[in-house]
């Protein structure tokens, strides 16, 4: 075991935080049922209309992707939780995804062959 320590990914993320007077719970629905999200994070921005994944009342992340060329997709994550004043913190986080770029076809590698 390596006692390196690993990249935390939000150190490549963009982080944006936010208090609300509103209760957690308002705030989950405004992130998670479809027709209240489609206000302000409409289904046109995303790479699919339902979550990724959902931790309940704390965190739902969807995947993201550009409308114009060349369609790059990121990861968006809501957390939710209750803030000191009573109401909600917030927080966006989003994620660039890792792009397999295609190889080649001529790459000007190696061939390995089998003896004949």
């Amino acid at each position: 075991m390596s006692d390196a320590a690993k990249p935390d990914p939000s150190d490549e993320a963009l982080v944006l935080e936010y208090d609300f007077d509103a209760p957690p719970a308002k705030v989950w629905r405004a992130v998670t049922i479809p027709a209240l999200r489609e206000r302000w994070l409409p289904d046109c921005d995303l790479a699919g209309a339902e979550p990724e994944s959902t931790i309940a009342g704390e965190e739902v992340r969807y995947r993201l992707r550009d409308s114009e060329p060349p369609f790059r997709e990121s990861h968006v994550i809501f957390r939710i939780e209750p803030n000191e004043d009573g109401g909600t913190r917030f927080r966006i986080i989003q994620q660039a995804c890792e792009v397999a770029l295609p190889q080649a076809a001529n790459s000007n590698c190696c061939m390995m062959r089998a003896a004949a």
